[in-house]
């Protein structure tokens, strides 16, 4: 369902549905960050926990309210742990990634970390926040904090275009994961979804449907350069993504 194809009626009722997923996402993040703040003085894993239980309620919400679902392929890939290269369309793969994966940690912004309540709980749960305004010591705190998350068997989740890019739209997949990959010897894992076309970047609305997602095979990054392993992994990606949003 997009836009153009329903009425102001519908409008009106999805308008209604995304206001009470977006009080029920705040209310439960003001009960869960304050849980995650208090287990600070035990382990990383009770930390994680109750973070990604938040995450899980919410893909659950989404889906009671909004009437949005999603379906996966390739789960079957999901062996040992790895790298995670994701499209990055909206807010709704931060969430669901922590429902698809085993435990993991994601590269992001260190701006985030910023945001009271939020970001402090957000910050306990061991995330690589990087400076993205420095981008050859980012790259190097990607690749030696990276390998200690892997050490400790979590998966790194990496959004190799660095940013959310709308459906139809591209950007240049950046050298950091593959990095990673190369250095540490682990795998990557390639992950192709159209949340996009329902969570629109910067939009409020969430459209009913069944979003699509698709994770390939495991990409061995012993047997490529960091190049030809960054091309290849974009080349899977992209390509699912020509597959699952045709009109885009």
């Amino acid at each position: 369902m997009t836009p153009q194809k329903i009425s102001s009626a519908k409008l009106f009722i999805l308008g209604f549905r995304s206001v009470i997923f977006f009080s029920f996402q705040v209310i439960s993040l003001f009960i869960f960050a304050p849980l995650v703040l208090l287990s600070f003085p035990f382990s990383y894993q009770i930390r994680y926990r109750i973070a990604s239980r938040w995450a899980k309620l919410v893909i659950k919400a989404l889906k009671v309210i909004c009437k949005l679902d999603f379906e996966v392929s390739g789960t079957e890939h999901i062996k040992g742990n790895g790298i995670i290269f994701c499209k990055h369309q909206s807010a709704w793969e931060t969430f669901a990634l922590q429902v698809i994966f085993p435990e993991q940690c994601w590269v992001l912004k260190r701006e985030l970390l910023w945001i009271p309540l939020f970001g402090w709980a957000l910050a306990l749960t061991q995330p690589i926040a990087i400076d993205r305004s420095q981008k050859s010591r980012a790259f190097k705190q990607i690749v030696k904090q990276g390998i200690e998350r892997l050490k400790t068997g979590r998966w790194v989740v990496i959004f190799p275009e660095g940013t959310r890019t709308a459906p139809g739209e591209k950007r240049k997949y950046m050298a950091g994961g593959a990095m990673l990959a190369k250095k540490s010897g682990y795998p990557v894992i390639p992950v192709a979804h159209n949340a996009g076309e329902y969570w629109r970047k910067n939009a409020f609305i969430k459209y009913p449907g069944t979003i699509q997602v698709r994770i390939g095979e495991m990409i061995n990054s012993q047997d490529l350069s960091t190049r030809e392993l960054n091309e290849q992994t974009e080349q899977w990606i992209e390509e699912q993504m020509r597959i699952i949003s045709p009109s885009t």
